[in-house]
């Protein structure tokens, strides 16, 4: 096997395994305290995988084995470090980052969200981000108010 065939084939490998970064929001990094611990602990787990790949004795593999989790820990140490957390709502009169929203829809479905920070977002699980566009629209609205999106009536029902 030539020397330059296997430089080629390294250099492939390498590419292969250096993942792009995560995009980082432009928006304020605002969690909740529950979101900070998620982050964190998120965090240490890239770390231990890191560490875990460390072991590998082969270079390519140790490379395709450190890839997703040195990805994952750039993104994560940058989150962990321009966290604000934001305190729960001391008032349920208006919708805001922390509460938890229930509201229905002009075609009778009533949904129940919690709105929280990008990173702990998961609409699935009753989370949504304070960005996306329905908690923009509900945030600073109280019990009875009605907004409008996409021609849709949404009427908040209940503040937590």
């Amino acid at each position: 096997m030539s020397v330059a065939f296997t430089k080629e084939e390294s250099a492939e490998t390498a590419s292969e395994t250096q993942l792009p970064d995560r995009p980082i929001s432009e928006h304020p990094n605002l969690v909740t305290a529950d979101g900070l611990k998620a982050l964190e602990r998120q965090l240490a787990e890239a770390q231990a995988a890191l560490e875990a790949a460390a072991g590998i004795d082969d270079v390519n593999e140790k490379r395709r084995q450190s890839a997703l989790p040195l990805r994952d820990a750039r993104y994560l140490t940058e989150r962990v470090r321009t966290a604000q957390v934001i305190d729960p709502p001391t008032s349920h009169d208006v919708v805001a980052f922390g509460s938890t929203v229930t509201f229905e829809r002009d075609d009778g479905r009533v949904q129940t969200y919690r709105i929280v920070g990008e990173d702990e977002a998961d609409p699935k699980a009753g989370t949504i981000s304070f960005v996306a566009p329905v908690a923009q629209l509900l945030m600073g609205k109280a019990v009875g108010d009605v907004a409008v999106m996409s021609g849709r009536e949404l009427e908040i029902i209940k503040i937590a």
